[in-house]
């Protein structure tokens, strides 16, 4: 399966594009940042000729002027030890300082201009005063070329600040940017080399949703046929379903099926602390999208910013929640149906949706991506184990059955699982044995090297030999598939029961079935030690549930009736939905429910005891029993199970 994301063509977009038509180059960016450098470069200009007249024109040293007569004052004093001259320009050094002209202190060093009238004898009197005329000038001076590098420098400083601050306080660093500007975005992602877009040969167990999007990739590669018969195609297609049932996937494969470009945000990523932030990204999407028509803008997690809207007056966060959603309404109001831009968005929670989205013009086409099923669940590990080499005692047929309510992200953890278990090994090849204890470490949690004591583990032995026993016992129970007494998670042993077939609807004596099962730990304690202890705390929760949707969801109680009085959504607020004589009826029942499983639970543990006894010990001994042992050693057979009272 193709796992490489979508990339953004550029670092301030909150979208990731695949499939898009390349731009010459020079116009990523465009006219913001021909902006930012333009004025850069009139910064440094002017920064350059202020650097370079200072230090042409200001920056003569501190040597005064003085007048030809003082100098030849000077001369005369015999107080001169050297001179240059260029020209009729003369600098000159003195043996012992002098008041400098203006009462600027006292100087050394000093410049002249010998007048053009002058006619003294200038040299014969140096001679003769022994002053040394130099080749080279006293006064020290920074030539054309030294001040032109030395005006660069304030230019490559000025250059180097401007991009820190870039980098350090722009766009995806969370500084001045990043809080007030453009949403931090990850680095762009790029497909790899000789990879392919995602397409249906990708997705798998999931065949009737794929062939309500079909159409939709027939209208992206056949616009005009729908066009002459005068046909529109849904605007907006939302795709509902549990975390992990590849409703991404479906997206990219729908996109990559019709060969059209792909759009990908997260709607979280719409969201900013600025009010209307959010709005104009929801614009700039829409446009690209509609310059390189037909094309395809996938919205994940809509529900972010697409819950029912309140009434009120809400807070900055709600309202620019709210402005962004108002804008995605607006842009798909805006298509007319022949621009080929569709609109995929994915979301767990469809019920909390506004329902101006799902009206029909927008988010008209909903489809509910279910978890695969047995057949879907093996077409899903053919497909995460192409590149693994399997050995030959993998059957994936049985794993399939073995992992009923699994997603398709889950069955790529657990072949990814059993690969990491091969290579920590040093096996060249995935036994059935890794992906078994892939399995149990994805659903029960990892190995714990707990030392127990030996009543507690003989205790934990019968707990789950009696879960292990009435599951066999039961008619019409899930067929037992593995009973360990090694500490996983948060679990002391565990009892692993998985339907032989799909199960789409349950009945009454199978969810009895499930409570007297669950119960089966807690009664084999206190037939054998007389006592309960706590590690039947998940079980009752299980119990719990089981026994409340009985009795008030599905109308399995005669005291109740036929009606729902705890809605799934409202279990949590348990006294809002129902009044409180109903409430009272809804407790009654679920402890009778409970009270009758747990007593046949403990009458069929004292009828075989032996059985359960025999389970115990075998676990003690073996730690682990995989489903065939499990039955030999209960005496149970395996395909008349359901014959056995």
């Amino acid at each position: 399966m193709s796992d490489s994301a979508p990339r953004r063509k550029a670092p301030d977009q909150p979208w990731r594009t695949e499939g898009t038509p390349e731009e010459p180059p020079g116009r990523s960016g465009g006219r913001r940042m021909r902006g930012r450098w333009w004025g850069l470069a009139v910064t440094a200009v002017v920064v350059f000729l202020l650097a370079y007249i200072g230090l042409n024109y200001l920056d003569r040293g501190d040597e005064p002027t003085i007048s030809y007569t003082e100098f030849s004052r000077q001369v005369q004093a015999d107080n001169v030890s050297k001179i240059y001259s260029k020209g009729d320009a003369i600098q000159g050094e003195l043996k012992s300082a002098r008041d400098a002209p203006g009462d600027h202190g006292d100087y050394t060093t000093f410049r002249t201009q010998r007048p053009a009238f002058a006619e003294d004898d200038l040299w014969q009197e140096l001679n003769s005063r022994g002053v040394t005329v130099t080749a080279e000038p006293v006064v020290k001076e920074r030539g054309a070329l030294t001040n032109l590098l030395i005006s660069l420098a304030p230019i490559v400083i000025i250059v180097a600040v401007w991009i820190f601050i870039a980098r350090r306080f722009g766009p995806g660093r969370g500084g001045a940017g990043g809080m007030f500007g453009r949403k931090p975005p990850p680095k762009p992602v790029e497909l790899l080399p000789g990879r392919h877009r995602t397409t249906f040969a990708d997705v798998a167990g999931i065949d009737e949703v794929k062939g309500e999007l079909d159409d939709v990739v027939d209208f992206l590669e056949h616009p005009d046929a729908y066009r002459a018969m005068g046909a529109k195609m849904p605007r907006g297609v939302l795709l509902a379903g549990s975390p992990g049932t590849g409703k991404t996937l479906l997206a990219r494969a729908v996109a990559g099926e019709a060969g059209v470009p792909f759009f990908s945000a997260s709607a979280s990523e719409f969201i900013e602390m600025i009010v209307g932030v959010g709005a104009s990204r929801v614009r700039e999407l829409f446009g690209e999208a509609r310059k390189v028509a037909p094309s395809i803008i996938f919205i994940d997690e809509i529900d972010t910013i697409g819950r029912v809207r309140s009434g009120g007056a809400s807070v900055s966060g709600h309202d620019e929640r709210e402005q962004t959603l108002n804008q995605i309404l607006t842009e798909m109001d805006g298509f007319t149906g022949s621009e080929g831009v569709i609109v995929i968005a994915a979301t767990n929670r469809a019920d909390i949706l506004d329902p101006a989205l799902t009206r029909p013009g927008r988010f008209d086409r909903v489809v509910n991506v279910s978890p695969p099923d047995r057949r879907g669940r093996e077409a899903i590990l053919r497909i995460h184990t192409r590149d693994i080499p399997l050995a030959d005692d993998v059957d994936l047929t049985q794993l399939a059955r073995t992992t009923p309510g699994m997603t398709g992200a889950d069955l790529a953890n657990l072949a990814n699982e059993g690969a990491l278990l091969a290579v920590k090994r040093g096996q060249s090849q995935v036994t059935a044995t890794d992906l078994s204890e892939a399995l149990e470490k994805v659903q029960l949690g990892a190995e714990r090297t707990l030392v127990m004591p030996e009543e507690d583990r003989r205790r934990t032995a019968y707990h789950e030999s009696g879960h292990a026993l009435l599951g066999m016992l039961q008619p019409g129970a899930d067929p037992v598939r593995k009973v360990t007494i090694v500490p996983r998670g948060r679990a002391l042993g565990v009892t692993m029961s998985t339907p032989e077939v799909e199960r789409y609807a349950h009945s009454e004596e199978y969810l009895r079935g499930r409570i007297i099962g669950a119960l089966g730990g807690m009664a084999a304690e206190e037939e054998v030690y007389g006592v309960v202890t706590t590690g039947a705390e998940n079980d009752l929760e299980q119990v719990t549930a089981i026994a409340r949707g009985m009795v008030a969801r599905w109308g399995m109680s005669e005291a109740v009736g036929r009606l729902s009085a705890l809605p799934s959504d409202a279990q949590q607020a348990y006294g809002l939905s129902a009044a409180p004589r109903t409430l009272d009826v809804i407790d009654a029942e679920m402890r009778r429910i409970v009270d009758d499983c747990y007593e046949e639970a403990r009458r069929k543990l004292r009828e075989h005891r032996d059985r359960l006894d025999a389970l115990a010990a075998a676990l003690l001994e073996q730690e682990t029993l995989e489903e065939a042992d499990a039955y030999r050693v209960a005496g149970i057979p395996r395909l008349a199970k359901s014959e056995t009272a």
